[in-house]
C-alpha cells in the first residue's frame, strides 16, 4: 500500500526519484512498472498490476455511452508505462508535466492503490480546502459509505 506524502525534486530531464517505501512496495508486491497517467490537478502513478484492472474495466465500454467514452479518452490516452531505473527514479515525459504544471518542486501523495504526483502549490491548496471542509467531507463519507 502507498501511505504518506513526501517532496521531491524533478531533475532537468524530469526524472523523479521514487521514496524507499513506495519502492518497497512495487518490489514486495508487484514489480518495478509504473503507468503514470493525468487526473484534473495532478498526475497518478499505478503499478502495472493494478492499472491492468482499470484497463479490463474499461475494455467493456467499446462504444458508449458519450461521457465513459470522454472520461476514458482523458484517462487512457494520456498513460504512460514509466518503469523505475536502476536510481529508483523514473521519467515522467513532458507532456504529461506540462499538464500537470510540474516544474521543480514535487509531492507525491500515498492512496493506498496508487500515489499522487502533484506540484508542491497545487496539493498545499488541496489540502488546506479538505482541512477546511473537514467536517462537511466527513459526514459525507460517513453518510455514502457507512464508514466511520
Amino acid at each position: 500500500m502507498f501511505r504518506g506524502r513526501s517532496t521531491h525534486m524533478l531533475d532537468a530531464k524530469g526524472r523523479l526519484s521514487i521514496p524507499a517505501r513506495f519502492r518497497d512496495t512495487l518490489r514486495a508486491e508487484y514489480d518495478n512498472r509504473l503507468i503514470v497517467t493525468n487526473l484534473p490537478s495532478c498526475l497518478a502513478a499505478y503499478p502495472f498490476e493494478v492499472w491492468k484492472g482499470i484497463e479490463e474495466q474499461f475494455s467493456k465500454y467499446q462504444f458508449g455511452p458519450p461521457n465513459i467514452l470522454s472520461f476514458k479518452r482523458y484517462l487512457l490516452g494520456a498513460a504512460v508505462e514509466c518503469p523505475l531505473d536502476n536510481q529508483g527514479r523514473i521519467l515522467i515525459p513532458a507532456p504529461l508535466r506540462k499538464e500537470a504544471g510540474l516544474e521543480k518542486e514535487v509531492m507525491l501523495s500515498g492512496m493506498l492503490s496508487y500515489f499522487e504526483i502533484w506540484r508542491k502549490e497545487y496539493l498545499d491548496e488541496e489540502l488546506n480546502k479538505a482541512k477546511e471542509n473537514f467536517d462537511q467531507y466527513s459526514k459525507e463519507i460517513i453518510s455514502e459509505t457507512g464508514a466511520g
